[in-house]
């Protein structure tokens, strides 16, 4: 089997827009009629910025002529290596070049999964859950302005048959880093008090920051919410320095969480070694891809701690999550940030209910784009 073309789609997303306003996605084909999905993570890209997507296309195209046209789908790790190694100014891992490939590989694995007619899930060692435990975002009503709201929301996540979510206690995110005044620590765990008080510890609670406080910011903050039992305190400070985010880590019992915004096993690998984190939230469409998500989570394995992958994307990079998810023994908790084109842009829809995700059964990825939706929304 050869790779014969690597076609790239725009999709208009549906309001509110998660995963971003436009989406790309690809397709990557063989000579024996099997093609296989992937999806190059656009973010925050909206409508004055459709142009930004130009050069991204233009990096697929770039790296699908020079090493996967022409080449054996199977041989996945080598023909990963090659887009990331064999440009010497590419070999840096970077949030430009690493999402491309990880949108290649997602579809070469879809490929190779349909190939030997097996969920991906089944050739990375086997349904080790049946189910996944899934979170989101706190639904915004009126909690932050008035934090005895928090305790009704909550309620209503447990009645809907949720166990954990995550709100940003700290606006805005700008500049960063900067000190947290004492007043918003204090309005912050009056938002967990609220929740406590009327859920108990029956709902986990993350504490999501991007990052945004400095040093001493995070340990004082941690102090304050740690009567709170907080499920993770998300990337206290920028992500560039670990050791500063070590020293957070070091200062306090909550677990810290970071790896959104990491690529490759390298960058990975450092955080568990100098022990800034245990709670690694991965990225499947930025980090490298499948293969490259599973042996980060190997890494955390070995360092017990767990991941927890980061979705804020399109539903093609999410079922590749989910892949992931379903053979990971070291799987907590998957990030839901589904929007509505998730559930009408396959013909048999991700199954996203009371707080958990089914993984699909099908081959490769178990999804398969429903045409007449995509002939509406693509963007020619």
């Amino acid at each position: 089997m050869k790779v014969t073309e690597v076609k790239t789609m725009v999709i208009e997303n549906l309001p509110p827009y998660r995963g971003g306003r436009y989406l790309l996605f690809l397709e990557v084909h063989t000579d024996e009629g099997i093609s296989g999905l992937g999806e190059r993570i656009t973010g925050n890209t909206y409508s004055d910025r459709l142009g930004d997507l130009k050069s991204q296309i233009s990096l697929i195209d770039e790296m699908a002529r020079m090493h996967v046209i022409g080449e054996n789908p199977f041989n996945i790790e080598l023909i990963w290596d090659k887009m990331y190694a064999s440009r010497h100014d590419f070999r840096h891992p970077s949030l430009q070049l690493t999402p491309v490939l990880s949108a290649i590989e997602m579809a070469l694995w879809d490929i190779v999964g349909k190939a030997a007619n097996q969920p991906i899930y089944n050739l990375l060692g086997g349904k080790y859950h049946e189910k996944l435990r899934a979170y989101a975002y706190m639904p915004e009503g009126g909690f932050r302005e008035d934090p005895s709201k928090a305790g009704d929301i909550a309620r209503q996540l447990l009645e809907e048959g949720n166990t954990a979510c995550k709100f940003d206690p700290f606006h805005p995110l700008f500049p960063i880093p900067r000190d947290i005044p004492l007043w918003e620590i204090e309005h912050a765990a009056k938002i967990f008090e609220s929740i406590r008080d009327a859920v108990g510890n029956r709902l986990e609670v993350g504490i999501g920051t991007h990052g945004q406080l400095t040093t001493y910011s995070a340990i004082r903050v941690a102090d304050y919410l740690e009567p709170y039992h907080p499920f993770w305190f998300e990337e206290p400070v920028p992500l560039e320095n670990v050791e500063e985010m070590a020293r957070v880590a070091a200062h306090t019992s909550i677990p810290i969480a970071t790896g959104e915004r990491l690529v490759t096993k390298y960058e990975f690998s450092n955080v568990l070694e100098k022990q800034a984190a245990q709670i690694i939230q991965l990225d499947v469409g930025q980090c490298g891809g499948i293969m490259e998500a599973k042996k980060i989570a190997a890494i955390a394995e070995a360092h017990y701690a767990m991941i927890a992958p980061h979705m804020a994307c399109g539903p093609i990079a999410a079922a590749a999550a989910i892949q992931v998810d379903t053979c990971s023994p070291n799987f907590l908790i998957q990030e839901a940030n589904q929007g509505p084109l998730h559930h009408v842009i396959f013909e048999e829809p991700l199954v996203f209910e009371n707080g958990f995700i089914t993984p699909p059964t099908g081959p490769g990825l178990g999804i398969a784009l429903d045409e007449s939706v995509v002939k509406r929304i693509e963007v020619e």
